[in-house]
């Protein structure tokens, strides 16, 4: 089966996550289908990190594998897997002093031919993603000066720079503010409406519900629940999840989840 084939889809067969000592996940099957936006929801700890990174083919999972469109991640060069799967971690690290314009441009590597450097272009997109993230004006700022909500949109243009097919974001609206939240919330919504792939960790099991097509539920003890949003994502649901009692509020446009 070539990579073209089955529009690019990322799937799940009988996946099992492990980390010493425990089974966070048996046998899921799940495929993350372009043009949907799927919300992990768990615990600390229940596997969230991990699965990502099992998806962006990172680490090696205990059973089954993860392919993308019908071929297993490890079959891929990795060039072009990184054309195609972009992840966002959950801890954004400057190993080399730079500006912001220059941390932004790493995410065009994938695109680039070996030893070839950025060009006017590059430098566009670049602009526009931290343009996108509200960085506009902070080009030439040292990554070393921003303040923790700066570098995590950083990070967030970096990725969108790599424009890959297939989004994997670890906890992307971690230690911004409600503006900024909304705003990361909604242009991966919208790039998830124009036909990418969004998969994204979150703790907000009412933004979930607001922005997400399906979710996924991890319990950390190998269970889940995978389906459409609005069915896997209910009181109970999610008051078990967080072993916490919840009610559901809703209001015209929408619904969200506090404790009782």
């Amino acid at each position: 089966m070539s990579p073209a084939d089955d529009g690019g889809r990322l799937e799940c067969r009988d996946l099992g996550v492990r980390v010493p000592g425990r089974e966070l996940l048996c046998g899921l099957d799940a495929a993350f289908r372009p043009g949907t936006m799927v919300a992990v929801l768990g615990r600390n700890g229940a596997g969230k990190s991990s699965l990502l990174h099992v998806l962006a083919g990172l680490a090696l999972p205990a059973t089954g594998d993860v392919r993308l469109g019908g071929m297993r991640l490890a079959d891929w060069p990795r060039r072009d897997l990184a054309r195609r799967i972009g992840l966002l971690a959950q801890a954004s690290e400057d190993p080399f002093p730079g500006t912001a314009l220059q941390a932004t441009l790493v995410g065009r590597h994938p695109h680039l031919d070996f030893w070839q450097w950025e060009g006017a272009a590059d430098r566009a997109v670049a602009l526009e993603c931290l343009a996108a993230m509200d960085l506009a004006g902070l080009e030439a700022r040292d990554v070393t000066t921003l303040s923790g909500g700066e570098r995590r949109r950083l990070a967030i243009a970096t990725v969108l720079a790599q424009d890959p097919r297939t989004f994997l974001l670890d906890e992307p609206i971690q230690q911004l503010d409600p503006l900024h939240q909304l705003g990361v919330l909604r242009r991966f919504r919208a790039l998830a409406d124009a036909g990418r792939s969004v998969v994204m960790s979150l703790h907000d099991a009412g933004l979930a519900a607001r922005f997400a097509d399906e979710a996924l539920l991890l319990y950390g003890d190998g269970r889940w629940s995978f389906g459409p949003a609005r069915q896997v994502l209910d009181e109970a649901s999610v008051g078990g999840l967080y072993g916490i009692a919840v009610r559901e509020l809703r209001w015209s446009e929408g619904r969200t989840f506090v404790p009782a």
